[in-house]
Formats: structure tokens, sequence, C-alpha cells
């Protein structure tokens, strides 16, 4: 059985002269039976959650249930407000924070592709729209395309933090971003390819390493800088810029980089950042009191 590529749809999408996200739902409509209506109106509910907890999330001060983390992108939104300054890199940074903001707090978000790394694809998407006068359901299209490129990451590597570390989640949750980015701002199914292989190289080897095992720390704040890194990943790829690597071969060596990567560095929150002293002291101080109050772990 031939396994799931990039470079197969890629390919089929320009000699037919059609975008992927078209080819994408016709596909998953015959493989599951289900109407390309039916698979549409699902994912326009989804979208509608992302805008939601996007406001949610940078609109007030959402702190986590363990204290540890909070307001990062509603103090990130506000600063661009305020001081005029950050740009559309910011903006997304600042979504894309604030959407984790709202996982932490255990509000509803939508797992794209897991709940760590829920922020990038909307922060980025989202911010694109806004830039670009984008409709929702210009973005619905793409958010299928962005769909099928987790597909065949999760076919070829995985998606999980625990079994490639953080390169596979908020990894993979950049370049499905940057994939669909560039298919919302009218690049080429090629562009949309080395899209996808940039933003995977630039994380190249991330490792998972939350503090206290919270998808907190550092988490919220690599979602912010995942959506930063697939709108430059657009960019890029609409500017010409190619990538050598194919996006193929580029998942499949994330894919041999998260095998050999310790297990201390997989989610186990036994090292990296976690592992740091103040790390330990944190994780210690919730264990000990499960208290809400991290200025007393210094």
């Amino acid at each position: 059985m031939n396994r799931l590529s990039l470079s197969e749809i890629v390919s089929l999408a320009e000699q037919e002269n059609r975008s992927l996200s078209g080819l994408i739902k016709e596909r998953e409509s015959a493989d599951t039976g289900v109407s390309i209506e039916e698979l549409t109106d699902k994912m326009k509910k989804m979208y509608e959650i992302m805008l939601e907890v996007y406001q949610q999330g940078v609109e007030s001060d959402n702190r986590s249930v363990s204290g540890l983390t909070g307001g990062e992108g509603w103090r990130l939104m506000k600063y661009i407000h305020d001081a005029k300054s950050g740009g559309i890199y910011a903006e997304a940074a600042a979504r894309a924070m604030g959407i984790s903001n709202i996982n932490a707090s255990m509000g509803r978000i939508v797992a794209a592709p897991t709940a760590g790394s829920c922020g990038i694809i909307p922060g980025c998407l989202i911010t694109l729209a806004r830039e670009h006068g984008k409709s929702s359901d210009e973005v619905v299209d793409c958010l299928f395309t962005a769909a099928y490129i987790g597909k065949v990451i999760a076919e070829n590597a995985s998606l999980s933090g625990a079994e490639g570390g953080c390169q596979a989640e908020c990894g993979s949750a950049a370049a499905m971003a940057a994939g669909a980015g560039v298919e919302l701002c009218g690049g080429t199914p090629k562009q949309v390819s080395h899209a996808v292989a940039f933003a995977l190289k630039a994380v190249m080897g991330l490792v998972c390493d939350p503090v206290a095992g919270l998808v907190e720390s550092p988490c919220i704040k690599r979602n912010g800088f995942g959506a930063v890194q697939a709108l430059l990943s657009v960019d890029m790829a609409l500017a010409g810029i190619e990538s050598v690597i194919p996006a193929d071969e580029v998942i499949l060596a994330m894919n041999e980089v998260g095998r050999v990567m310790p297990v201390s560095m997989k989610e186990t929150a036994e090292g990296g950042i976690a592992a740091a002293p103040t790390g330990r002291k944190i994780a210690e101080y919730l264990q000990n009191s499960g208290a809400c109050c991290p200025k007393r772990y210094k």
C-alpha cells in the first residue's frame, strides 16, 4: 500500500489546474462516504470555534488552572494596539498565544492538530484572512489543505510530542498553517509544499519539555513563535524561494530525528527547561501544594 505524500497530490493538482483543497475535499468525501457539503459544514463549525476562542484569548487575562501562565495573548495584543507596533507577525503570535491560553484554562478549543499546538493554525490563518480580506469560506477551504498536510505527517512521521518531540506538535502545526496560508494567499500547489518544508525545517529537532508536565511553559509561547514561523514560511514560498529538500523528505527526516530523540526530551518533563532548577522547583511546588501561586516558586 502506498503511503500518502504531498508530492502526489501536488502533481495532480498542477496537472488538472485545480486547488489542493478542492481535490482534498473530493478525496475525503470518497473515502468517508460523507458529502462535501457535510464535510464543509463540519469544518465551518471548527473555524467558528477558532474565531470565538481567539477573541476570548486576546480580550481577557485568562489564567491557567495551575496559575503558572496566563494572559500572554492578551498582553501582546494590548501592546500592539497601544504602541501601534508589531505588525501582522506580532498579531499572529498574540492570537496563537491567546488561543493557547484558553486551552491552559480548560476552555473549548480545536486541537489543530493537538491541544498543545492549538493556536498556531488559527493564529496564522485568521491573521492572513484579516490582512488580505479573505472570507470565512475561503479560510474553511484552506483548512482542508491544512488537514491533509497533517494527515501526511501523521502517516509518515508523527503529530505527537510524546513520540516525536515538539517538532512533531508545534512543528507540524506550523507546517499545516504555512501550507494552508499559501493557498489562502493564492499560491500554487508547489509553493504550498515548499512552505511546509520551510516550517518543518525551522524546528527540526525541537524537544518537548513542558515544565511540571503541563501544556503551558514553554508551550504557549511556542504557539506564538509557531504562528510567526508559519507566516514567514508563507511569505518565503510566495516570494518564489524553494526548499532544496522536498517536503516529503523533510517529513521523513523529522520522523528519524524523533525516533532517535531521547525519551527525556519527549513530553516526559525530564529534560530541557523542565529540568532547569526553576522548572524542577515549579514541579515540586505544584505537586506538593496544588496551589496556584507561581511567584512562590522563586
